[in-house]
């Protein structure tokens, strides 16, 4: 009885534990959310803010339908602007995440296979580009990468350029897949590590000693396993990168059509706050819920 109550004691401590992400996602991202949906449905209006509130008073159901316009929500599909604009992100994104797994991956696992008195060096290693902002890293690579920049001066001390070639990169979307990559890394090859340090390498001795080829065992053990690395890096890394602004506005060119940076333009450039919340609701949504039923089937396969 004893036990019983002193369960029953600690259940309201518990709660809080629980509680307290879902306060964090009420605050940080419910809240913020609604706020963009209410703007969503409002008209562009000549003030400040500059965009007609909705939702205000009580009044009857009529009059508060009456408010609802999802006119900037048909717009979006009729223009092919920004429809070009979310399938182009979601392109750059893919190639992207699929880049970032092909480096980050041999790099994760040659840090999981090193010996464990150097492995935190490594890990530091990765983890010290953090230690600069993420905008002088990003403005490195415009004097890497411009005409005149760093590469052609290489390119053309070891001969492989002329004295009047230049490296034409820079403003393509290949200076953004370059911006990406080195900026994600990290987030693709930690998680992996972590993946990757737990696997039990009598496996692989197991698997060897039954006559398995290293690429099979790799196939068959090593990648299985890794799996939620691989789930959880590439999540990570194809989330924040469908909604990038600062690297294709820097690196990119005119033709450099992401939903980022129609987003500011709408917002900052346009000054259509309602067409551009609605353009930032539909972005979330399409990365929400695919997320929701990716962790609705691995609970249900759990």
């Amino acid at each position: 009885m004893a036990e019983t109550g002193a369960t029953s004691q600690s259940n309201p401590w518990r709660w809080l534990v629980v509680g307290v992400p879902y306060l964090w996602l009420l605050i940080f991202f419910t809240a913020p959310f609604l706020i963009i949906f209410k703007i969503s449905l409002s008209d562009t209006a000549i003030a400040m803010p500059p965009y007609t509130p909705t939702f205000e008073g009580f009044g009857a159901i009529g009059d508060f339908l009456s408010q609802l316009d999802v006119e900037n929500y048909f717009f979006l599909t009729e223009d092919p602007l920004y429809i070009n604009a979310y399938l182009s992100s979601l392109r750059m994104a893919l190639i992207s995440t699929g880049l970032l797994l092909l480096i980050g991956y041999p790099m994760a696992l040659a840090m999981a296979r090193a010996p464990t008195t150097i492995r935190p060096t490594l890990l530091m290693m990765v983890i010290l580009p953090f230690w600069t902002s993420f905008l002088i890293r990003v403005y490195a690579w415009i004097g890497i990468l411009k005409p005149e920049g760093l590469l052609t001066l290489l390119l053309q001390s070891i001969g492989l350029y002329g004295p009047d070639q230049q490296v034409q990169i820079f403003r393509t979307d290949y200076a953004v897949f370059i911006g990406i990559v080195y900026s994600y890394l990290p987030f693709m090859v930690l998680p992996l590590y972590s993946a990757l340090e737990k696997m039990d390498n009598t496996l692989l001795e197991a698997a060897s000693d039954l006559g398995c080829p290293p690429w099979k065992a790799f196939w068959k053990i090593t990648f299985p396993l890794s799996l939620p690395g691989v789930i959880a890096g590439s999540m990570i890394c194809f989330i924040p990168i469908t909604g990038e602004f600062v690297i294709p506005d820097l690196l990119g060119g005119a033709e450099t059509l992401m939903i980022g940076k129609t987003l500011w333009t709408e917002f900052f450039g346009n000054r259509d706050w309602p067409l551009a919340s609605a353009v930032a609701v539909l972005l979330l949504l399409a990365l929400v819920v695919p997320i929701m039923i990716f962790q609705n089937q691995q609970q249900k396969v759990g």
